[in-house]
């Protein structure tokens, strides 16, 4: 520790005097903007990597407004008083860590930077907006040399305070939900299969996105990230989901054209449902009968399962139930033809998202007592999304590059700041 603090130190003057360089080069250039007046030189105690340092920058304000800025922040990227390659990391802790307390510790054990959890929390709330904001951005179409373009997207429930839950409906017995949907939504590469034919996913081809919006406003951002991926130019673009019918509307509307593929491992689910109201749990057969619908459905019988099905259960008590579990089968026939699939070398099953509702959402969101509000669990998310998709460096150098403006609006006579992205995006 003494070693570190001896070598902070000149590390810590030297950032200080290049910092205090640069603010008064910005200053001496900038041009105040129509009803802009200078005020006067203020100071800032800005936190960094190696430490605190003082830094003196111009001050400017609204003729007949209350509010202003200091010009020289922005150019700076200054979040609040930290620097950028502090707020980069002080959002990386805050959002991989179980806990923003666990970030604090972590902070302060492994590089001596002291941030208290709460302070943490506010930077990763404000950058977090941005990061939203920047995976929901128009998509410039990019280049793809892959076989095939996978698109899967799923949807959990993360748990919330109970104001982010009024009106809302759930599974508890009165009605009431204690969590909110939030979808995930990823897109991968193959290029190619292995010697038994499987197919091999490109390693660390993986991007993610996620949304608290209706099935309807999230499908068109997994859409701007599958084209952003190179949708338009690859020769196959595979849609993955399971049976639910908000996905499956998604895949209509958003992904038209597509092949559409039902989740292998989902269908299974329901099948045991199928078994479940034709002869019970309980029989015998039951399992046998299960393993004989994965065999079957492996190789393009679903038609004819369902036919035997409804055949047998013509008579019974139950063939209003049977009916009703076979319905996912009847909407899904076309994309269950698992063995025609698999003999073009495409995934079956959508093990990607479900990895990624667990790695991106459970881990951070669905930990024992946690309970968010939705701007918090939406931005924390938004910034995992980003590092989990490697693309963590491509979101700050937009962001330092002033890519997100603020458009300014007048509420009470105090100018206030509202987030909006350039059409002019970097990829």
């Amino acid at each position: 520790m003494l070693v570190r603090t001896a070598v902070f130190k000149p590390a810590n003057d030297l950032l200080a005097w290049l910092f205090q360089q640069a603010a008064d080069r910005i200053d001496a250039a900038y041009q105040p903007k129509p009803g802009e007046v200078r005020k006067r030189r203020e100071k800032l105690q800005v936190q960094g990597i190696f430490g605190h340092f003082t830094l003196e920058r111009d001050y400017y304000y609204h003729a007949g407004g209350q509010c202003g800025h200091h010009p020289a922040d922005a150019a700076l990227g200054l979040t609040g008083s930290y620097t950028p390659a502090l707020a980069k990391l002080i959002c990386l802790e805050g959002a991989d860590e179980p806990a923003f307390e666990k970030a604090e510790q972590h902070l302060k054990h492994t590089g001596g930077i002291e941030v208290s959890a709460r302070q943490i929390q506010r930077v990763v709330q404000r950058v977090g907006t941005e990061a939203q904001a920047w995976q929901e951005r128009p998509a410039q179409p990019g280049e793809c040399d892959a076989q095939v373009l996978y698109v899967s997207a799923d949807g959990t429930g993360v748990p919330m305070v109970a104001e982010a839950l009024k009106g809302r409906r759930g599974k508890q017995p009165d009605g009431t939900a204690k969590t909110r949907q939030v979808y995930l939504g990823c897109v991968f590469t193959q290029h190619k299969v292995d010697a038994e034919g499987h197919p091999v996913r490109d390693y660390q081809s993986t991007t993610y996105v996620s949304s608290f919006q209706p099935i309807d406003e999230f499908g068109p951002v997994l859409r701007q990230e599958a084209i952003r991926r190179g949708m338009g130019a690859v020769k196959e673009v595979v849609l993955l989901i399971d049976g639910a019918a908000g996905l499956e509307h998604m895949g209509r509307d958003c992904f038209k054209g597509c092949v559409s593929i039902v989740d292998f491992y989902h269908a299974m689910e329901h099948a045991a449902l199928v078994l479940a109201a034709l002869i019970g749990k309980q029989h015998p057969e039951y399992k046998k009968r299960l393993r004989r619908w994965a065999k079957r459905m492996l190789k393009d019988k679903v038609q004819g399962l369902i036919e035997e099905v409804r055949l047998e259960s013509a008579s019974l008590a139950q063939a209003a139930a049977v009916e009703q579990e076979l319905g996912y089968f009847l909407r899904n026939v076309e994309r269950m033809q698992y063995g025609t699939f698999r003999a073009k070398g495409y995934f079956i099953g959508s093990g990607v998202v479900e990895a990624g509702c667990k790695a991106v959402i459970g881990a951070r969101c669905k930990q024992s007592g946690m309970h968010w509000s939705k701007p918090g669990a939406q931005n924390i998310l938004a910034l995992r999304c980003l590092h989990n998709s490697n693309r963590l460096e491509d979101f700050w150098k937009y962001r330092l590059k002033g890519g997100f403006t603020m458009a300014a609006s007048k509420t009470g006579g105090c100018v206030q700041n509202k987030l909006s992205v350039r059409q002019a995006d970097i990829s």
